[in-house]
């Protein structure tokens, strides 16, 4: 409930001047300003939760918060964030000067609240008036802009880092998981080998035989795990386990088309088989194939395991590149580019095998380390090429370029997608704007990748787009320079 008064508020409320008097910006105005604010200001009274601005609404006047609280959440895109907190004696909502068109937030009473509000029309005449209020509510606005910015810049990370976080996890649930898998056939396998050596034994078999089937054991187990069939395509693979299950049917082994797959995978075919078991009578083998499968199926196994273990390191690894968590980041170290540039790109690599889209590696092998803040770099990159995913279509290409140009080391981050229209070619290094849907991006990851490029590192970055290519250049010195 709101309601306009020239000089008394609600009852045991100090009178309108007395409160406005009270307001830390407004102490020591003289007793005519003050009465023109109170005479021109349209007192406020609202109840917890009651809504004084609504988000995407016109922004059409100045608020005086005389007693209570106003609290400002953006409540549209994914996820409501609270924006700011505006408190008793503070001066808040649309200010002179400011090129705010729309409420940014839906701004409610936090407990009951009392407000005096100046209507923009006033603002002219407020500031002819009371000329002592347009430096300091210039002043407030810049710090209101200044924490506005830190706000979101901050939030601008937080969103980096649940992106990275996400894919973080998605990629290293899959050898995890793989691994799991592994070790579950490994203890099956394990648990099935003393049975299968038992029935061996039983055959009959002699000392020569089993030395040729611990050949055939050792020779296909030297390539178990190397990828045999790897170049096979699907096709192809299916026709060569098809002929090894007939020829193991021939010979009576039981599970043929268990068996087969096995022995593809190291790269072995039907003739191979034939000649590893020549010396091996043919009622030997319906128990000695089996055996060797088992061997052979541990080492493809134990294969797979090593093989995770190592995508889960280099995983680790990448993180810590990425963050460089171990190092000290108070002066600029000797940085590897193209090692920064791969571990963002695995920290990205989610995203790029989700749309299918390419990624093409052209580093300039000579290019020599950077004196750089090698964690401020990234998440340059970060922000980089996380935009160029963004841009290109399903199945698209972007490519990441290195070389020297005399005393620079210049990295090109392109893509195929749409390009970026002409028209907006002029304002895409404008801090908040951005070109992705309302909720997407908060229009903060090019100025803050500008800014540590220039500022931080004394650098160039460059924008060139038309359709089908569009191509970020960022040049880095490669003796230190002081930032400008």
């Amino acid at each position: 409930m709101s309601e306009t008064s020239e000089e008394t508020g609600g009852s045991g409320e100090a009178p309108l001047r007395q409160a406005l008097r009270g307001v830390p910006l407004l102490a020591d105005l003289a007793e005519a300003e003050i009465d023109w604010l109170a005479k021109n200001a349209e007192e406020m009274h609202l109840a917890d939760g009651e809504v004084i601005s609504r988000e995407g609404e016109p922004a059409e006047r100045m608020s005086i918060v005389l007693a209570g609280e106003l609290r400002g959440r953006s409540e549209k895109g994914p996820g409501a964030t609270r924006t700011f907190i505006a408190q008793a004696g503070e001066i808040t909502g649309l200010l002179p000067f400011s090129r705010m068109r729309q409420w940014g937030a839906t701004i409610r009473a936090a407990g009951p609240t009392r407000v005096a509000a100046i209507s923009s029309a006033h603002f002219e005449e407020m500031l002819k008036r009371i000329p002592v209020l347009e430096p300091r509510l210039i002043g407030l606005m810049t710090d209101r802009t200044r924490e506005t910015t830190r706000v979101e810049q901050q939030n601008e990370k937080l969103l980096a880092l649940g992106k990275l976080s996400a894919g973080l996890a998605h990629e290293l649930n899959n050898p995890a998981s793989a691994m799991g898998r592994a070790v579950s056939e490994l203890r099956h396998r394990l648990a099935a080998l003393p049975a299968l050596t038992a029935a061996l034994i039983r055959q009959g078999v002699e000392p020569a035989q089993m030395d040729a089937l611990c050949r055939l054991h050792e020779t296909s187990g030297q390539g178990a795990g190397l990828g045999g069939a790897a170049m096979l395509d699907p096709l192809a693979q299916a026709d060569r386990e098809s002929e090894l299950s007939d020829w193991l049917e021939e010979r009576r082994v039981a599970g043929a088309w268990r068996l087969a797959p096995t022995f593809v995978a190291t790269g072995m075919t039907a003739g191979d088989l034939e000649r590893f078991v020549a010396g091996v009578p043919a009622a030997v083998l319906p128990a000695a194939i089996p055996w060797v499968e088992t061997g052979i199926a541990l080492h493809l196994l134990l294969g797979e395991m090593e093989n995770s273990a190592r995508r889960i390191s280099d995983l680790v690894g990448s993180v810590k590149e990425y963050s460089h968590m171990d190092r000290e980041l108070t002066e600029k170290a000797e940085t590897d580019l193209h090692r920064a540039l791969d571990s963002t790109l695995t920290m990205l690599g989610h995203k790029a095998k989700a749309k299918g889209v390419k990624v093409i590696r052209e580093y300039d092998p000579e290019l020599p380390a950077v004196p750089a803040f090698a964690g401020e770099l990234n998440q340059v990159w970060t922000n980089l090429l996380d935009n160029a995913l963004d841009a290109v279509a399903p199945g698209g290409r972007v490519t990441v370029r290195t070389r020297r140009i005399d005393h620079q080391a210049e990295v090109v981050i392109g893509d195929d997608g749409p390009g970026i229209p002409a028209e907006l070619l002029g304002r895409i290094w404008e801090p908040f704007f951005t070109t992705k849907p309302m909720g997407e991006g908060s229009g903060l990851g090019l100025d803050i990748a500008r800014r540590i490029v220039v500022g931080r590192h004394g650098g160039e970055m460059r924008l060139e787009s038309r359709p089908g290519d569009t191509r970020f250049l960022v040049s880095l010195p490669l003796g230190d320079r002081p930032p400008t």
